[in-house]
């Protein structure tokens, strides 16, 4: 498994997106986590687990209104947190959800 994600305090940071409503799949319910800090980390642009070409890719759809996807890694397992292009909503599900 990869090494868990590093919650970044996220309270200096300004945010670059609005989430829209925010939704999660039974599958992302079932890790019972606290989502609120991925949310945070995915909203100011901290995309988490993500390789270097998806993290500029990410930089690239918040300024050009394109689907947003951060991917972190916990104890019990991995989530994406997704942002879409229009920022009506985002959606915590499992990789296996998607």
């Amino acid at each position: 498994m990869k090494q868990i994600t590093e919650i970044i305090d996220t309270r200096q940071t300004a945010p670059l997106f609005p989430l829209g409503t925010v939704v999660a799949t039974p599958g992302a319910l079932a890790l019972e986590l606290d989502f609120r800090p991925y949310l945070a980390m995915h909203q100011c642009g901290f995309w988490g687990d993500v390789n270097p070409e998806d993290w500029q890719e990410n930089d690239l759809s918040v300024k050009e209104g394109f689907r947003i996807l951060s991917a972190y890694v916990v104890a019990n397992g991995r989530f994406f947190i997704i942002t879409e292009h229009d920022r009506s909503i985002t959606t915590a599900l499992l990789p296996e959800e998607y």
